[in-house]
């Protein structure tokens, strides 16, 4: 499945417009890396647990967005577009990913 953030795919015709799509992921970080970031929020820094979760994340909710357009026969989405957010406070952090797109048939 082809999967791009632009609205047209080079040397592809879009033959039909399938509908908006979407996938969603919600991860939860666990208390020993909610404490290394803390720290590191202190001391400057990268946070290797943090970004790997993230990454996790958006691939769960890639994943979830694949699904659905393959379940309306699309070839392709166009137009996707990742928006991130922290959801908690000081006892527990949630990284939440969605993703959206147009499916799409290509010819």
């Amino acid at each position: 499945m082809i999967v791009t953030t632009t609205g047209s795919i080079e040397g592809r015709r879009i033959v039909s417009y399938l509908g908006l799509v979407y996938g969603e992921s919600i991860m939860g970080t666990n208390i020993f890396k909610d404490l290394f970031a803390s720290v590191r929020d202190i001391v400057g820094g990268r946070s290797a647990a943090y970004e790997e979760e993230m990454g996790n994340a958006r691939a769960h909710a890639l994943a979830a967005l694949e699904a659905r357009a393959k379940r309306l026969g699309a070839d392709a989405i166009i137009g996707v577009h990742l928006d991130t957010e922290a959801i908690g406070g000081d006892k527990r952090t949630l990284l939440m990913v969605s993703a959206t797109g147009t499916a799409v048939k290509v010819g």
